[in-house]
């Protein structure tokens, strides 16, 4: 056979296109012997039914799209896992799109699903503009959205965030009262709501003991690790800090690595602490102290929440707005002499 559908599939087994639907389907009105022997032909052709063309009529998808900055930060994987989990049991499937903090990716990707191509999008922003128009497009076209951790907040949609201030307010006031008083913030990109949000709480807690803001602690990074290498080298070699806030996990990282080439000791010449979801933050050399969101819960939370729109077609939720809590992990990266 040249090629398979569920038409010669059907005629090849002397059974109806409707019975072999449902037994892709997962349908239990349909007996067990003759499931099992549709499903084992179809696998032994290779075939792998289009859910899409199954629900052309009534224009679902079954399919929700999930569209983030990227993949390796733990707090992504973890995230998109609760999302799955969820999305699984309600018989959908996940298409993930990565958008690499790159704008233009990100408007690629929701025009495309603009076009029907899922039921709804849940997503963490890249946030390099300021013109959402192509978010509005989604509403006029009744997808439902909802962010995660990085929102857009003048669009109307569920976002579900963590306590983003708090956190960063007690990760400062932390190195504070271990001693620090040039402490440099690590940061990719300040335009973001959550970027915003955690810096006020780096300030905040500075003026709080009365140590200066400075703006050149402020340490713009890139997605880059090689050109991150140089920036961190030469803060700690020129601007010489004594604790590192970093509001990215791979900040943290790319932390220890210049401190390791450069000699400079963690937590007895540097103290740091940063944002992560890491499940082996305890086993680095020497532990990192972390502000750890949590991130599973957010998946979940953010999926149940465009379930809920998709049940009510559409039209909203009763709660725009939901805040979980982060919790600090205070290891040896932040203390010591």
């Amino acid at each position: 056979m040249d090629s398979i559908n569920i038409k010669k599939l059907a005629k090849e087994l002397n059974i109806s296109t409707s019975t072999v639907s449902r037994a892709f389907n997962g349908n239990t009105d349909i007996n067990k012997d003759t499931k099992e022997r549709i499903l084992a032909y179809a696998k032994q052709h290779n075939y792998l039914p289009n859910h899409y063309a199954s629900n052309l009529r009534d224009k679902k998808t079954n399919t929700l799209a999930v569209i983030v900055p990227e993949i390796a930060n733990d707090f992504f994987s973890q995230a998109i896992n609760g999302i799955e989990e969820v999305a699984r049991k309600k018989g959908f499937y996940i298409l993930l799109y990565r958008t690499d903090d790159v704008f233009e990716k990100e408007v690629s990707f929701v025009n495309y699903l603009n076009n029907g191509k899922a039921d709804g999008i849940i997503m963490s922003v890249s946030g390099e503009s300021s013109d959402h128009n192509y978010m509005r497009q989604l509403e006029k076209k009744h997808v439902p959205v909802v962010f995660f951790d990085r929102v857009y907040e003048d669009i109307d949609a569920p976002k579900v965030t963590t306590n983003d201030y708090d956190a960063s307010f007690s990760a400062t006031e932390h190195l504070i009262k271990t001693g620090c008083k040039k402490i440099a913030y690590l940061v990719v990109n300040k335009s973001i709501s959550i970027g915003k949000v955690r810096m006020q709480g780096y300030q905040n807690a500075l003026a709080k003991h009365k140590i200066p803001f400075d703006d050149n602690l402020v340490i713009d990074c890139s997605n880059d690790e090689k050109v991150n290498y140089k920036i961190l080298k030469k803060v700690l070699q020129e601007i010489k800090p004594d604790g590192i806030f970093s509001s990215v996990e791979r900040l943290a990282f790319a932390t220890y690595y210049v401190c390791n080439d450069l000699g400079i000791s963690i937590p007895n010449d540097l103290k740091v602490i940063s944002f992560s979801s890491l499940r082996v933050a305890p086993l680095l050399a020497p532990a990192l102290s972390t502000v750890t969101q949590p991130a599973y819960e957010m998946g979940v939370k953010a999926a149940t929440l465009l379930f809920e729109a998709l049940e009510n077609n559409g039209n909203g939720v009763a709660k725009k707005e939901h805040v979980l809590k982060s919790k600090l992990y205070l290891r040896t990266s932040s203390f010591g002499s």
